[in-house]
């Protein structure tokens, strides 16, 4: 069942939506070479404390859909050919990588989750390319988010798009339902079939996130065992925003 939100909830999870938006924006400031994923970590996680917050990540049990260990960190770091839910580490980063940061909020009550994918130093061009279409991904899709609408939509629009830019999306991961609880129905696929699906309603609160990989989809454990990373180590990006539907439109709660 998709839980609906009131509106007093959602001002709540927007007002930690903020939050959040600000910590990664902080966070942003210190991608370069030679930084180790650790410091970022750390750095979250002492802003999500002082903040009133607590880290949504750090102890969770079920990570891309099967239990596993408590998740060890606040922050999810995942660098070139891993996709998602990687272990901080004190590797530095190096010049070219392109590394996801994924964080999620505990905030009064609610949670709120977001990721970005950022250049470390000078990239390449195919990976330049990367991170441009899958942030217009998250862009495309957030604009099929209206009542009326059905999840299979916002699915077809991420993997049209996608697609006809020559990169592939995810299949075996998705994005969520949030709230109370971080991981909530409905599962949003970034593929799928117009008109298909549930269909969208007035006060949903959602996170789309667009998963995209230069070769092939198909994706396997991190040695970190936390992780997954593409089968063929060819190069990945997330982007992720928590979304409501309010007053009949799209308003992104992880956005300053």
């Amino acid at each position: 069942m998709i839980l609906i939100k009131t509106p007093e909830e959602i001002k709540t999870m927007a007002e930690g939506g903020r939050i959040l938006a600000r910590i990664m924006r902080e966070l942003e400031k210190l991608v370069r070479p030679g930084i180790t994923t650790q410091d970022l970590d750390g750095l979250a996680e002492s802003l999500i404390f002082k903040s009133g917050g607590e880290c949504s990540f750090k102890g969770y049990e079920d990570h891309g859909g099967e239990p596993v260990e408590p998740f060890p960190n606040c922050l999810c770091v995942s660098i070139n050919e891993v996709m998602v839910h990687g272990l901080p580490s004190k590797e530095p980063l190096a010049e070219g990588d392109i590394v996801s940061l994924d964080l999620g909020l505990f905030y009064k009550g609610f949670h709120t989750d977001m990721a970005r994918t950022f250049a470390v130093g000078t990239i390449s061009s195919e990976a330049k390319k990367l991170l441009e279409v899958t942030k217009k991904a998250l862009e495309i899709a957030i604009r099929e988010v209206k009542p009326g609408q059905h999840f299979g939509d916002i699915e077809w629009a991420t993997q049209n798009y996608v697609e006809s830019q020559g990169f592939n999306v995810v299949r075996e991961l998705c994005g969520h339902g949030i709230g109370r609880q971080l991981h909530e129905e409905p599962q949003i696929m970034n593929f799928g079939k117009e008109g298909t699906g549930e269909e969208i309603k007035e006060g949903m609160v959602f996170c789309i996130e667009p998963m995209v990989s230069v070769g092939h989809w198909k994706l396997k454990k991190s040695p970190d065992g936390f992780g997954y990373q593409t089968q063929d180590g060819s190069l990945t990006c997330h982007f992720e925003d928590t979304v409501a539907v309010l007053n009949g439109r799209a308003v992104i709660l992880t956005k300053l």
